[in-house]
């Protein structure tokens, strides 16, 4: 356990490395450094700094679900968090009447906490849900819910305001500091970290939060085995680093203005997903899925615009061809614009999907904090709640550094600890990425410009 008048340095400043600087600050700790790889805050190729995220409760853990309601009454706060929360709704497609099915369970949980939920059954139900003159596909044969407490919010903008709030708490948020190595004492615990430029940061606690750079970054930490941790600073296969595919259309002003009020669609059949436009009139859509690695040395690392300026958000031509398929589905005449970007998203994922948030056995000194499986964002509160976990990321944004903060003054729930624990037993898969393979990213088969096209 830190008192807060120790030295506290943090790895990393995406989500889990702001929100846990915020609330250490906040319970006093006054001298909190974090180092960041990129000479740009928010990091240009971090999974952080996107156009948008969606914010939903639809989980089918009930912890989650508790903890994104609070996120969403925390984003209303405009003080705070000015337009970067959007509530547009999101729509749940794929209820199956199955109480196992992810969505149906979702449903349950969001029932149990009194979520504002409109059922739609059938093809005219689902098509009431958009504005009327907004041209959708049948939807046959599916079915789900309207949940209105919910929509989007621009990832990149709260991750800013974050960090212009830590700044001025008095945090020192240092980008262009690439960490080479954490550094030890003579008894093997971790009393710092040494950057590629030499200089050393000491510090009575580390906390690694660097996302889906952990594994590449730090393999004497990170290290392959199912079941968790084992002996010394090897850390056996807990998390690994996965790409998702993104694709974005440009519409024009009147097509911005018609679109404009559709809600967040997530279809858990297919593991499509669709924002409405940003105030620019982008619209963002994907795939949950598996996803992809990029490995070296049987290691997978992130391949970003600053590795390859020319191809670094390219993807692969499959999952163009596939994307446009399920647009066609749910938005049929968006389908026939070509496609104005794509992005590779680079996350973390765990086994079981949860985060991972707990010391390192074997060295108290030394926090990890990573394993966003997707979902690490979506939680947002400023302020302590009465149950210090029912808050939420981005949506999960600055509060799942409450529970990295309760780690490190040792004030974290015993249930909850055991829950993200670097040791916990894996018992489930992450059952809301569709397909189970995850496959190499081919680099010969990423997209070119002409595979953006609407014929290709």
């Amino acid at each position: 356990m830190a008192t807060v008048v120790e030295k506290i340095v943090i790895v990393g400043a995406g989500c889990f490395g702001v929100s846990t600087a915020y609330h250490l600050l906040k319970r006093g700790f006054a001298d909190v450094t974090i180092l960041d790889r990129s000479p740009i805050l928010p990091a240009p190729d971090a999974a952080s700094n996107d156009i948008n995220r969606i914010v939903r409760s639809s989980y089918p853990d009930i912890f989650y679900t508790k903890l994104a309601r609070e996120a969403i009454v925390a984003w209303k706060n405009r003080g705070e968090w000015r337009d970067t929360y959007q509530e547009s709704g999101v729509l749940v497609l794929g209820f199956s009447q199955d109480d196992s099915a992810y969505a149906d369970k979702a449903y349950q949980n969001d029932v149990a906490l009194g979520a504002t939920l409109t059922q739609v059954a059938d093809t005219e139900a689902i098509r009431s849900v958009f504005p009327s003159n907004v041209t959708t596909a049948t939807f046959e044969n599916n079915s789900g819910y309207l949940n209105k407490e919910g929509g989007w919010a621009d990832a990149g903008q709260g991750v800013a305001i974050m960090i212009d709030t830590l700044i001025s708490l008095g945090c020192k948020v240092l980008p262009g500091k690439s960490v080479r190595r954490i550094t030890r004492n003579h008894d093997s615990k971790t009393n710092g970290v040494q950057c590629e430029d030499g200089t050393h940061y000491e510090a009575a606690t580390v906390i690694i939060a660097t996302g889906s750079w952990t594994p590449s970054t730090f393999p004497d930490v990170t290290a392959g085995h199912p079941s968790g941790l084992s002996t010394g600073y090897v850390f056996v296969f807990l998390v690994e680093e996965r790409r998702q595919c993104v694709a974005m259309i440009q519409l024009n002003a009147e097509e911005t203005e018609l679109y404009k009020d559709i809600p967040v669609v997530i279809d858990f059949t297919t593991g499509f997903y669709i924002f409405p436009p940003t105030n620019k009139g982008i619209v963002k859509m994907a795939m949950h899925l598996a996803g992809y690695t990029h490995s070296n040395g049987g290691i997978s690392r992130p391949r970003t615009i600053t590795d390859d300026p020319i191809r670094g958000l390219a993807i692969p031509k499959y999952n163009v061809r596939e994307i446009r398929t399920q647009l066609r589905r749910v938005y049929p005449e968006l389908a026939e614009k070509p496609f104005s970007a794509t992005r590779l998203c680079w996350y973390n994922d765990s086994p079981d999907g949860d985060w991972i948030i707990g010391r390192v056995p074997g060295d108290p000194s030394l926090i990890l904090a990573t394993a966003g499986s997707g979902h690490a964002y979506k939680a947002s509160s400023f302020e302590p709640c009465l149950d210090a976990y029912l808050t939420s990321f981005l949506q999960f944004l600055p509060v799942i550094g409450r529970l990295v903060a309760d780690t490190v003054d040792g004030t974290i729930d015993p249930d909850v600890a055991a829950k993200f624990s670097i040791e916990r037993p894996y018992v489930s898969a992450d059952d809301s990425r569709l397909g189970t393979a995850v496959a190499e990213l081919d680099l010969d088969q990423l997209c070119t410009p002409e595979d953006l096209q609407i014929n290709s």
